[in-house]
């Protein structure tokens, strides 16, 4: 299992990474356990398949997207339930270009810092079409059986971008809405008017440990710390 990094971060909670992955396109993927279900949220670029480190068979899964940029949806179509915000079901469905921006990945120079595969080379690189089974949006509940999961639809960064958060211990699990990192906002399919929005919301959130999709694990303090820094960067 060269390919991933695993790390136990919190009981029943495994943050996966691709460590040969350009530093750009290095996301955050995570595995959470629970009684009747596990999730597995965001599936890396694919270059070798996310279930050598996150099994998509046995024990039932739910695959969640966060959002449909190609550091997360490369090892989607590996899980049969399939499940994501409807705003971004058409690039899901088809990884389109305009949405996952898979060719920057293909154009940047080093993509990779050791070949996932012998032969492998970049210029090969696709994504797999991964339709939907499920939407997702503001408000639907994931239930684990022993832990709850509240969506939130919290656009700016992509327009379907949603988080996970367990308001029952304050975990929160938002993917590239929010980062201790560079937050990009200058990308098709981004808006900054709306992504002040969400920082709004986000400063008011109350949370606990916020699990991001790139980085590393922050509390409360610091994500507060990083929306408002994003609200006045932009003049707010």
């Amino acid at each position: 299992m060269f390919w991933f990094e695993t790390t136990l971060v919190a009981p029943g909670i495994t943050r996966i990474r691709e460590p040969h992955v350009h530093e750009f396109f290095r996301a955050n993927l995570y595995r959470i356990e629970g009684r009747d279900f596990d999730i597995q949220l965001d599936f890396g670029m694919g270059l070798r398949a996310l279930t050598e480190a996150s099994p998509a068979l046995g024990k039932p899964v739910l695959g969640i997207a966060s959002h449909a940029h190609v550091d997360h949806v490369g090892s989607f179509h590996l899980y049969e339930r399939r499940a994501g915000h409807r705003l971004e079901a058409h690039t899901f469905a088809d990884m389109d270009d305009p949405g996952t921006l898979a060719s920057r990945f293909v154009g940047i120079d080093k993509p990779v810092t050791v070949l996932p595969s012998p032969g492998w080379s970049v210029n090969d690189y696709a994504l797999t079409p991964a339709p939907l089974a499920e939407h997702l949006g503001e408000g639907d509940m994931v239930d684990l059986g022993d832990r709850r999961f509240t969506v939130l639809h919290l656009p700016g960064h992509s327009p379907g971008s949603i988080a996970l958060l367990d308001e029952g211990n304050g975990d929160f699990f938002s993917a590239d809405a929010i980062y201790d990192e560079g937050l990009v906002d200058d990308i098709p399919g981004a808006d900054v008017d709306i992504y002040l929005q969400t920082m709004g919301r986000l400063a008011r959130l109350d949370v606990r440990r916020v699990f991001a999709g790139h980085g590393e694990i922050m509390d409360k303090a610091q994500m507060q710390q990083v929306a408002r820094a994003y609200i006045a960067s932009k003049g707010g």
